[in-house]
């Protein structure tokens, strides 16, 4: 039942976040970024009450890595229930790649206050705010009380997809071409068999695996067979 109820928590969650508004600016590539978030609640048990949460999540520089490490290494102090969220992602979102590149984020909270006022004027005077002082990296939601976590992940979830397609550009120019890279791997792995897992992990990195499977696979029996 405990189960059953925390996963209720969870969708109803997810199908109640509204992003009002992303930062204007994508993540840095190259360097740390600080996200200001304002996250509004209604209170559910006082009518004509709401939250207003307000904290900055810091974005380290990203890096290009494996499905494997990623639901290791994304979160940095954030609890259970922003954790399901992304083992869900990783199930049910086909274009997950965007979140293989590794923001670990540290969650700094500022400040929490309640006041007299219906959630979705509270979300407009925060946007007007917001507005006028022309903050770039600010980021606005309307989410739940519990588990609010997983409201203020999906921002960041957003703000990823809007950085990476960019931040992977500029990380590949930075990088050895992934076909010259993996013509080194198989050259290294046809000298020594102990390689052949480096190899299909590169493969796997640079989702190359398909177009290059028979040529693995032969390699692979060439070895077995001594």
């Amino acid at each position: 039942m405990d189960y059953e109820k925390k996963r209720f928590d969870f969708i109803y969650a997810l199908e109640n976040t509204e992003i009002v508004r992303l930062p204007r600016q994508r993540l840095e590539t190259f360097g740390t970024t600080l996200l200001h978030y304002h996250l509004i609640t209604e209170l559910m048990d006082e009518v004509g009450r709401s939250r207003i949460r307000q904290g900055k999540v810091k974005a380290y520089r990203p890096e290009i890595i494996t499905p494997e490490r990623f639901g290791r290494e994304i979160l940095e102090g954030f609890g259970e229930e922003a954790r399901k969220y992304i083992e869900w992602l990783r199930s049910h979102e086909s274009d997950i790649y965007i979140l293989k590149y590794g923001f670990r984020i540290t969650k700094e909270e500022i400040s929490e206050q309640t006041v007299s006022a219906n959630a979705d004027l509270v979300v407009e005077q925060v946007c007007r705010e917001v507005d006028q002082r022309q903050e770039a990296m600010h980021g606005v939601v309307k989410g739940v009380e519990d588990p609010w976590e997983v409201c203020l992940l999906k921002l960041l979830v957003e703000v990823a997809r809007f950085s990476a397609p960019y931040n992977a550009r500029e990380l590949r120019k930075t990088m050895p071409a992934p076909r010259e890279e993996i013509e080194k791997e198989f050259a290294a792995a046809q000298m020594d068999p102990s390689r052949l897992s480096r190899l299909a992990a590169k493969l796997k990195q640079y989702d190359l695996f398909e177009e290059y499977e028979d040529r693995f696979f032969s390699l692979v029996r060439r070895h077995s067979r001594g």
